[in-house]
């Protein structure tokens, strides 16, 4: 059995302890905001923060983690108060959604270290990949991140939109079965 945190929760995995820690994550825990991606560690859509470090999951086993504490998307901010993600959405960052919870989490570990990241340290610490292309906006984003963060700057993105998923479903009007002709 293998002991580490989540999201500030103690976990004991009865799982094989070479089980790499994303599909502990996403089949044991249901934290499914981490993705799985490549599965060779290239492209960063399974990008937790390990003890402070962006790490890849698929590319750490929980046994090598024993002790750790472990954050995924879900535990940095459930509500979308974290400086990065308040960013991201003022700037319109996401797209298709997929590789944005490891960008944040590279980006969120990112600012925790370096208070002030230059264009370079950005670049050198987000080697996420997105197919959507969303990188001309994610230098300014997470500048601008570090400067929430820091307070040097507040921005207003409104409240996070809660349905009640009974409600959203209400809210979608029955389509009428075809007539016959």
């Amino acid at each position: 059995m293998t002991k580490f945190t989540v999201n500030n929760q103690p976990v004991e995995y009865k799982m094989d302890p070479k089980t790499p820690l994303l599909w502990a994550l996403r089949d044991a825990s249901n934290l499914t905001g981490t993705k799985y991606g490549c599965g060779n560690g290239e492209c960063g859509a399974c990008t937790v923060d390990i003890d402070g470090a962006s790490i890849r999951s698929c590319q750490v086993t929980i046994e090598a983690i024993e002790g750790s504490f472990v954050t995924t998307i879900e535990g940095l901010s459930r509500d979308r108060t974290h400086p990065v993600q308040r960013a991201f959405i003022a700037a319109n960052v996401p797209q298709c959604g997929f590789c944005i919870p490891g960008i944040v989490m590279a980006a969120a570990t990112l600012i925790k270290k370096n208070r002030t990241p230059s264009e370079d340290d950005i670049k050198g610490a987000i080697t996420n990949i997105c197919r959507c292309g969303v990188y001309p906006r994610l230098i300014e984003a997470i500048q601008r991140a570090a400067r929430l963060q820091n307070g040097d700057e507040t921005i207003d993105i409104g409240a996070s939109p809660r349905v009640d998923p009974a409600e959203a479903a209400r809210l979608v009007p029955a389509l009428s079965p075809p007539r016959p002709r």
